[in-house]
């Protein structure tokens, strides 16, 4: 009876390591490729989302986003504010439990 537990606790530790050692591979996988060469595209990628990153902190918001898109925003905020109340929308809630 022990020993039919502990079997069952063996697979099932077995199983839970091993999926979580297939999920990581991925991950691994491309620690191990920066000290490696990036694949032109990936490299590509990669400098199109540092360069719209550096764009994104100097305009300070969405990069060529236009006076439509900056009306939309106000539009929706506007309507969010009505329908939920007063306060900032654009910032995560402060939660505080006693």
């Amino acid at each position: 009876m022990i020993l039919r537990q502990i079997l069952r606790l063996s697979s099932l530790f077995h199983s839970a390591v091993s999926t979580h050692v297939r999920r990581n591979i991925g991950l691994s996988a491309i620690v191990f490729n920066k000290t490696k060469e990036l694949d032109p595209v990936q490299k590509l990628f990669l400098d199109k989302i540092r360069e719209y990153n550096t764009k994104s902190k100097q305009v300070g918001g969405p990069v060529d986003a236009g006076p439509d898109f900056q009306k939309d925003m106000n539009e929706s905020l506007a309507r969010l504010q009505r329908a939920y109340g007063e306060g900032d929308l654009t910032k995560f809630p402060e939660f505080k439990f006693e």
